[in-house]
């Protein structure tokens, strides 16, 4: 199998690096900002050498994950790029979902092949979960040697891959960003909301996860527009004027939900819910607003 290294080894990249190691991928070396950050990482994955040192991390792999922030990763490019390491055959990814593997150019031109690999998933901590990346759909780009091996790897995590064009990263990634920040976002107004009433935080949380999880669930079994319900589906203006008049008081929130009122009644209307009059009516409600 290959020898890896992993530069940036947080939450992603400790995630990463174990599971790889248990489908035989060697962890050479890792790296992170403070030696103590290395040190927890190694223990996790359970193997190869703990740097801050990104140059000496890069040494040690046939592949090398650049997995840091968005905002790092040129600079590591031209901090590798100043060193005598041989690129020529070595693999080096990133995991960045914006990013394209144009960044790695200069290391490309050197011999690495390159490409970008992200797993359409979020880490909240680092923790040892060995399918962590089980069923977790991975958009892929890059230089056609690089594919075949990101392929392979996420074959091997259990994984599922599409290829992606360069031109399409800031879209794709701008989605996964609304489906996973945006929902927590959402979920947080709601939260507060109920705050408002006089609910805990942990109690309102609660309170809130089976609606949340019924609704993923439907949105699974069936699809978006069936999962919608509501006041919009049923054109129930009294029920939205009085959500608006609930809202006054918090002008964000008011904001936010005219706006995905509006979304809601366009997906309404695609799919030819509810009757014209009433699609009407909440149209130029909503244009009062």
């Amino acid at each position: 199998m290959i020898d890896v290294s992993i530069i940036g080894a947080g939450k992603l990249g400790t995630s990463l690096g174990y599971a790889l190691s248990k489908k035989g991928f060697r962890i050479k070396a890792l790296s992170c900002r403070t030696f103590s950050s290395a040190k927890e990482s190694r223990k996790i994955i359970g193997e190869g050498k703990a740097f801050t040192d990104n140059v000496q991390t890069a040494r040690y792999g046939e592949m090398v994950v650049l997995s840091v922030p968005d905002d790092e990763i040129e600079k590591i490019v031209e901090e590798l790029l100043s060193s005598d390491i041989e690129w020529s055959k070595k693999f080096v990814f990133h995991c960045s979902g914006l990013l394209s593997s144009e960044i790695l150019k200069p290391l490309k031109v050197k011999g690495a092949l390159t490409a970008s690999v992200h797993p359409i998933q979020s880490f909240a901590k680092k923790k040892p979960v060995l399918k962590a990346f089980k069923g977790i759909y991975f958009g892929l780009e890059g230089n056609r040697q690089a594919l075949a091996l990101s392929q392979k790897i996420v074959r091997k995590l259990g994984g599922h891959y599409f290829i992606l064009k360069a031109k399409d990263k800031p879209l794709y990634h701008t989605a996964c960003s609304i489906a996973s920040n945006f929902f927590v976002i959402l979920l947080d107004m709601a939260v507060s909301l109920f705050e408002q009433i006089g609910f805990e935080k942990e109690l309102a949380l609660q309170t809130l996860f089976p609606l949340v999880q019924g609704t993923l669930h439907n949105v699974k079994k069936f699809n978006i527009p069936s999962s919608l319900t509501g006041p919009v589906i049923r054109g129930d203006y009294k029920s939205i004027t009085k959500h608006f008049k609930a809202l006054e008081d918090f002008p964000l929130y008011y904001e936010a939900y005219l706006k995905l009122t509006a979304q809601a009644l366009e997906i309404i209307k695609k799919e030819k819910k509810l009757s014209p009059e009433k699609i009407k009516a909440l149209k130029i409600l909503l244009e009062e607003k």
